[in-house]
């Protein structure tokens, strides 16, 4: 397949600068007034640190599509500057949110690095205190929500959406966590349609629906035809993209990537050992179970990539890949102009995704 026309530079790509100047006036207001208070000005020195740590650093792809997807919403009008500044400070909250997630699941997970550095946790000095620092996190969304946002008539449906959202982010990663308990391997839990469920609870709503909504309420749309309609869309494209990110954890470069890849150790059900289920032979089976989820010693996780190699699980995701998008345009052709929302707006989330290598 050809590459995608919008690879050229898209509405959100046009607003990386102006997003990351955003940023350190966000975490000033968050902390200027607890410095000088003397009660907690120790925690809110840490606060400031850890905001600068685990918020900027990743490629906020979740946060610019908040305003790509206002431009192609609000086509042919322009943005006045306060609505501009609006939709950057709403993809922050997305950024904040995503902060607050990976903290958590990094210690859950086990993790070594994140971004191409030492996860939080493991920074020296912090340990367990991240567990707290990542609810503050959360915390400090809801005021950057309500200092931005208050007097707007949206103001309601956004806060009830990032709650709903983070409600349903957190149930995905406790099917995640049911489904590979640390130390036991149960291939019996390990089906596309409990995987198929994880990744649309614990990615697709956050990663996809929550900044093509949050602009859609910001335009004034509220109607829950356009929202259900964009929620199909859409989740099936965080599915496209959440299968992407099992495929670079085993076979990505980790220079790229920045984290060195650990669902195979972690016991993940993740879409290439599903995969590998439905194709193994019994004495495949029985290399997989004597070696997935096993962090020690490290030629385990080595036994499976090869058995990956064996079942050539690349070309199956490599065909996958294709197919899927195919289908994704198919499906963004029928349903964006049935509900009369912007197609470029879908297609823009899509062609980010596409072909990525990180």
């Amino acid at each position: 397949m050809s590459e995608p026309a919008a690879k050229r530079p898209s509405h959100s790509e046009s607003y990386k600068g102006l997003f990351h100047s955003v940023f350190p006036g966000l975490v000033k207001e968050l902390t200027e007034d607890g410095l000088s208070n003397p009660e907690i000005a120790d925690g809110v020195k840490h606060l400031k640190e850890v905001l600068n740590f685990n918020v900027p650093n990743g490629k906020c792809n979740r946060g610019l599509m908040v305003i790509g997807s206002l431009k192609h919403i609000t086509a042919g009008k322009e943005l006045t500057n306060e609505e501009e500044t609006k939709a950057l400070i709403l993809g922050w909250c997305i950024e904040w949110l995503q902060a607050f997630f990976l903290v958590a699941d990094d210690i859950m997970d086990k993790s070594k690095t994140r971004r191409g550095q030492p996860c939080w946790y493991l920074k020296e000095g912090i340990g367990l205190v991240a567990i707290n620092d990542s609810f503050c996190i959360e915390g400090t969304i809801y005021k950057i929500l309500k200092k931005h946002f208050r007097s707007d008539p949206y103001y309601v449906d956004i806060m009830e959406l990032f709650h709903e959202v983070t409600y349903q982010t957190e149930m995905g990663q406790t099917l995640d966590l049911l489904t590979s308990p640390d130390g036991s391997v149960d291939f019996s839990r390990f089906s596309l349609e409990r995987y198929n469920a994880i990744v649309k609870w614990k990615t697709a709503f956050y990663s996809f629906y929550l900044p093509a909504a949050l602009a859609m309420y910001m335009a004034g749309i509220s109607d829950q035809k356009s929202h259900d309609t964009a929620k199909t869309i859409l989740l099936t494209m965080g599915e496209f993209f959440q299968i992407q990110d099992d495929y670079l954890d085993c076979y990505g470069d980790p220079a790229v990537t920045g984290k060195v890849g650990t669902d195979i150790e972690e016991n993940k059900c993740s879409w290439l050992v599903v995969q590998a289920l439905a194709r193994v032979t019994p004495q495949q089976r029985a290399v997989l179970q004597e070696n997935y989820g096993r962090k020690e010693p490290p030629e385990c996780a080595q036994r499976v990539k090869e058995l990956y190699r064996e079942l050539d699980i690349r070309k199956v995701y490599l065909d996958y890949e294709e197919s899927s998008y195919r289908e994704l345009m198919a499906l963004i052709e029928e349903q964006a102009a049935a509900a009369s929302l912007p197609k470029g707006m879908f297609v823009e989330f899509a062609n980010r995704i596409y072909k990525r290598n990180a």
